[in-house]
């Protein structure tokens, strides 16, 4: 298996960690006879030699081995192996191969980073290559699709559909060995290349449509019928039956009935990447990949997913509807849609004895913030049952209880205020506060007492405090000027973080306003500092004066300082307003920036200080144009705009005509994306009502 390994000169070349020179001792751990060990190698491979998809010499130097490992009769967990030949040839559309439905783009061409840019372009030429190599040894997976080993049959036809190049040849092996497989979960692999081989190879994709349409028919089996269902929604959404949502379910529920997942199944109990994704994988990992594969499909119908996800979480079976679940995240992070219904369906899994069920609920409920709002109740309930996670003291916040916080439910509050007198306040607590609104001033004094009792000099100093300060100054409670500046006044300057706790300190200050006054002596020591500009920023909000502040933001926005602080410094200016008027030159050239967002920043406060349209509505069209994660902060300058910002009104309808949440159009899947989607939509509509 390992002829001419030796010779190879791995040392000369590279992986992701440097030197190459373990890629043998990774390739030998394939084969090794220990599954703990070939885990392992795996792992290797995709961390080092195939990490994040990069190709690298080496990689390319692995191929030839890892076909032969792949084509190796009775060696174990070869499917894996032939799954990662797969990745490391590339993408599916790679050749840029016709699509059919499903394929197509919504239009936008500037969705990703500032300029759309791929980035550095590492291993252009090494992807093309390993993707030549794959291509020129997939005859191997013609064979593979008949091995004896179930697991290399699962992965080897949409190896075969991607690289083979004979679209023909495939379609009639395909369906020779839909006849002949025994196996169930080998079946469905071979329905999604079916599906694969009709989105990518137009002229075949007629005769693969029609087999995809035969097995829909009621002779076949449940989970058949819905890959055949879900492939189709992909590549002929056209030829879907009109009732596709009862259908669905009702295929669901009679696959249910049949398949029942008794309790959790087996786990590796290695600690590798790819054991941990195992250890994650659903109870009903192949119904999960059924209707995973449906939900994408759909896409935009919203209405049509959210029927199907009704139609889930009302099934009796706990699997089904843990699928449902995370099916539901998908969905609620990419589109936007009327989502009161299937919310409160999720809430009613947090009843559920089922802890994996309810593990998945709450999950997807934190991410929701005020559209959890439907499921409240359930959150509550399950907030006073006990700790979800972890408890009093421990270092993340109890789950139900930060999702019910989250969506601005002053139940929250009780629970929050026996958490700040806890033994030790998890870091997320401060943050929650802030989505609670006035219903959190009574959390403020203990706020300010947990406050009081962060160390001056600790590693962790700024981490503890930050989420403190950030909740003190949503509540505006001034009270804690005290406990501010014991932490500006004693924090060394060689801790670490120091400068981050300086800037958060001077933003709870200005947050405080005029009821920081005794904080205005030190305020101005920092004038001259590192951090001039979050000093001034405070100040000016604290004590007013605009005389004292501008000539040290007007040098925080000359060329020679780094963009960061310019657009810090901008900010600033913006708020100070008419009265910052020296600074329009400057912010003038600044709007002409190369960089997206300095120029944004400093058009917001062009408008700001001189109330003047012209120079500032088409920079926001570009961002708006560029990337998306500006058009919160563009919205947000356009209600301040009024009715001269009318001439973007354009944006903003379409904006608010647009099924998709603006980050989803750039791959987004923070924590944060739904609740700056809807910030997004609200500050739309509020710009839209100057009309």
């Amino acid at each position: 298996m390992f002829r001419g390994i030796d010779e190879v000169d791995w040392a000369s070349m590279e992986h992701a960690y440097g030197s190459a020179a373990d890629v043998p001792e990774l390739l030998r751990g394939l084969a090794s006879p220990l599954p703990q060990e070939r885990e392992t190698a795996l792992d290797g491979m995709y961390g080092a030699v195939h990490h994040q998809g990069d190709v690298y010499d080496s990689t390319l130097a692995a191929i030839p081995f890892l076909f032969t490992l792949a084509g190796h009769p009775g060696l174990p967990d070869r499917g894996g192996i032939v799954e990662l030949l797969a990745s490391i040839g590339g993408p599916e559309d790679a050749d840029g191969l016709a699509h059919g439905a499903g394929g197509t783009t919504d239009g936008e061409d500037d969705i990703g980073g500032e300029d759309d840019e791929d980035g550095d372009g590492l291993g252009d030429d090494n992807r093309a290559m390993a993707r030549a190599a794959v291509r020129a040894g997939a005859g191997l997976f013609l064979d593979l699709v008949t091995d004896a080993d179930p697991e290399v049959r699962r992965a080897a036809p949409s190896a075969l559909v991607r690289f083979h190049g004979e679209p023909p040849r495939i379609l009639a092996l395909l369906s020779d060995r839909l006849r002949d497989e025994p196996e169930d979960g080998v079946r469905l692999a071979l329905v999604e290349s079916l599906g694969l081989l009709a989105r990518l190879y137009g002229g075949s994709a007629a005769s693969a449509v029609e087999r995809l349409v035969s097995l829909c028919g009621p002779e076949h089996d449940p989970g058949l019928r819905l890959a055949a269902l879900g492939q189709l929604a992909s590549c002929a959404a056209d030829r879907l039956p009109s009732d596709l949502v009862p259908t669905v379910v009702g295929l669901l529920h009679t696959r249910s009935q049949r398949i029942r997942p008794a309790g959790e199944p087996v786990r590796t109990s290695s600690d590798t990447l790819i054991g941990s994704l195992r250890g994650m994988r659903p109870a009903d990992e192949e119904g999960a990949r059924l209707l995973r594969t449906l939900h994408q499909a759909l896409g935009a119908r919203t209405e049509d997913r959210i029927a199907l996800l009704k139609g889930q979480l009302s099934s009796r079976n706990t699997a089904d509807r843990c699928n449902a679940v995370w099916m539901s995240a998908g969905l609620f992070r990419e589109w936007r849609g009327a989502y009161e219904e299937p919310v409160a369906l999720i809430g009613e899994q947090l009843g559920s004895d089922e802890e994996r069920l309810r593990s998945a609920a709450v999950s997807v409920l934190e991410f929701l913030f005020a559209l959890a709002t439907p499921a409240a109740d359930r959150l509550a309930a399950l907030m006073e049952s006990g700790p979800e996670s972890g408890g009093p003291g421990t270092a993340t916040l109890d789950r139900p209880l930060k999702a019910l916080a989250r969506c601005g439910d002053a139940r929250a509050v009780p629970a929050l205020a026996e958490v700040l007198r806890g033994p030790a306040v998890p870091n997320d607590a401060g943050y929650v506060i802030g989505h609670l609104g006035p219903a959190a001033a009574p959390l403020a004094p203990l706020l300010r007492r947990r406050l009081a009792e962060v160390p001056l000099d600790s590693p962790d100093t700024y981490h503890r405090a930050a989420p403190l300060l950030s909740a003190l100054g949503t509540l505006r409670y001034s009270e804690a000027v005290p406990e501010v500046l014991r932490l500006l006044h004693g924090a060394p300057r060689e801790l670490r973080l120091r400068d981050a706790l300086v800037k958060a300190l001077a933003r709870t200050l200005g947050a405080f306003g005029p009821g920081a006054r005794a904080a205005v002596p030190t305020l101005r020591e920092l004038l001259t500092g590192e951090n001039a500009v979050a000093a001034a920023d405070a100040l000016r909000a604290v004590e007013g004066d605009v005389e004292a502040v501008l000539p040290v933001l007007l040098g925080a926005l000359a060329p020679e300082r780094d963009a960061g602080r310019r657009r810090a410094a901008a900010e600033a200016v913006g708020r100070i307003g008419a009265a910052a008027a020296p600074a329009l030159p400057t912010l003038r050239h600044l709007a002409g920036s190369p960089e997206v967002w300095e120029r944004t920043t400093a058009a917001c406060a062009l408008w700001d200080v001189a109330g003047d349209p012209e120079p500032v509505l088409p920079v926001f069209r570009e961002a708006w144009r560029r990337n998306v994660y500006t058009r919160g902060t563009v919205t947000a300058c356009l209600v301040r705009m009024g009715g001269a910002g009318a001439p973007l009104h354009d944006l903003l309808r379409g904006e608010l005509a647009s099924p998709r949440r603006h980050r989803a159009r750039s791959g987004g899947h923070g924590s944060h994306d739904v609740l700056e989607d809807e910030l997004l939509l609200r500050s739309c509509r509020t710009a839209l009502e100057t009309e």
